[in-house]
């Protein structure tokens, strides 16, 4: 995409996922949960449907578990091995999580999201595009560029060997906002699910790259990002 090309900005990305799909009565698998707020802003704006939030890391599941919400469950697991049976969910959601699956088991967990979907299902993949201010200093520590890649690849490979057509893409930026450096170490750096082999001087390369944008009121960049919305088929190739 050209680089003049403004995109618009989205505060909430449930407002992009409302205007994609039906959300109101579904039933719902997150993949890579993280710490669910997605999920909880969607019940409560839809408060008939049922989400299930499956997460590998065992720190963050365990602190999901400790903050119950009604028609919201969870799962310690992977998307690769989802432990549900075959059409039990009407939406799959990967958030950000695509590109964290093991790059030899994303084929993988995209069969797994179209085994327990039923057909008709939606599958929305949203992932961050590599490029932007923020994206330049994040990879001076964690350099996502080949697995990013690779996530969109194995949604092209799905759609050409798979039970799924595209329906829709959405291109928007998100703001990020990081009081100071501290914040921005603490959620971007130390995260639970990952280890970055920090280093005295490798964060000190880093609050250098990041100081310029910080001011009084602290930092302020958007992350861009990039939605597919898939619609799993039926064996004859139909949607329902």
């Amino acid at each position: 995409m050209p680089a003049s090309v403004t995109l618009p900005l989205i505060r909430h990305e449930l407002q992009v996922l409302s205007e994609l799909v039906p959300l109101e009565g579904q039933r719902i698998i997150e993949l890579g949960c993280g710490n669910a707020r997605l999920a909880r802003q969607l019940l409560q704006v839809y408060p008939t449907s049922y989400v299930t939030g499956l997460e590998v890391d065992a720190r963050q599941h365990a602190k999901n578990l400790a903050d119950p919400r009604e028609h919201l469950s969870f799962v310690a697991a992977g998307a690769q091995d989802v432990p549900f049976p075959d059409a039990s969910f009407d939406l799959a959601l990967m958030l950000k999580s695509l590109h964290h699956v093991p790059l030899h088991l994303m084929d993988q967990a995209l069969g797994e999201v179209a085994r327990v979907l039923r057909p008709g299902g939606h599958l929305y993949v949203s992932e961050p595009v590599y490029d932007g201010p923020l994206n330049e200093i994040v990879r001076l520590f964690n350099d996502e560029g080949e697995v990013r890649a690779a996530a969109q690849a194995a949604v092209d490979r799905a759609l050409a060997q798979g039970p799924w057509q595209q329906l829709a893409e959405r291109r928007f930026d998100m703001p990020v906002h990081y009081a100071d450096f501290n914040e921005f170490e603490q959620r971007m750096m130390r995260p639970t699910f990952a280890d970055h082999a920090l280093t005295d001087e490798l964060i000190q390369c880093v609050s250098v790259a990041f100081a310029p944008h910080c001011g009084p009121q602290g930092a302020d960049f958007v992350r861009p990002m990039h939605v597919r919305l898939l619609r799993r088929m039926d064996c004859a190739g139909v949607t329902s």
